[in-house]
């Protein structure tokens, strides 16, 4: 190695042990709980911090199979398109009346040209206007940094920038479905694992469609081809 090369590997290795390097980001684990203890599935967490994601979000896919909306709960930043696929070998007609998003999907099967966008915070109820018990909840927010719990009523949120963040939970069982302000949290580039506890009164688990039977079956037929 010659002398001009080793001062080059020198300065090298000077500037790896003296100089910052970037930020690690760092991740949030939640467990989300309910007023009597117990996890709670399909409930969301976010978080609004110091900085702001400026690209644009992730398109998002809110599916319908066995005769319920998959998932439950679908927690989406504002401005992000939602798809929706119908995986049943049936049609369904897909509707919401909330006052942040006010669509109807016409009576149909497989997957609708174009999507559906999300561009003002809160919440949306969807239902089908062929089968009344279909229910299911999109969560439109502001805040960069969200999750949805799983069925353990965990959630994980990473890509962190050191800061104080203001939390907030919602849940389908929320007293008026509204969100709640659960304080804050300091991030200092670590992984850190919190407990938060919702206003909830428990699991909100989505209406079993009903037993068939003759009549069911003749007036869904029946609705089904006055949508047309």
């Amino acid at each position: 190695m010659t002398g001009r090369n080793s001062r080059l590997l020198l300065l090298v290795l000077f500037a790896a042990l003296v100089l910052p390097g970037p930020a690690h980001a760092a991740a949030l684990h939640a467990d989300l709980l309910d007023a009597a203890g117990q996890p709670l599935a399909d409930a969301v967490i976010s978080l609004s911090g110091p900085l702001d994601a400026s690209q644009a979000p992730p398109p998002a896919l809110m599916d319908q199979r066995d005769k319920q909306f998959q998932p439950h709960v679908l927690a989406v930043r504002t401005g992000t398109l939602v798809s929706f696929p119908n995986s049943d070998d049936i049609r369904h007609q897909v509707y919401s009346f909330s006052p942040a998003k006010r669509f109807e999907l016409r009576l149909y099967q497989g997957t609708p040209s174009e999507p559906v966008l999300f561009d003002k915070p809160g919440l949306v109820v969807l239902g089908c206007n062929i089968h009344d018990w279909m229910l299911g909840y999109i969560y439109v927010t502001d805040d960069p940094w969200f999750a949805v719990s799983d069925e353990n009523g965990r959630a994980a949120i990473a890509g962190l920038p050191a800061g104080r963040y203001a939390v907030t939970l919602w849940h389908p069982g929320n007293p008026q479905l509204l969100p709640q302000a659960a304080g804050e949290l300091q991030v200092q580039g670590q992984t850190l694992s919190k407990r938060f506890t919702l206003a909830s009164s428990g699991p909100a688990e989505p209406p079993a469609p009903p037993a068939p039977s003759a009549f069911g079956e003749a007036f869904r037929k029946a609705a089904e081809d006055a949508a047309q």
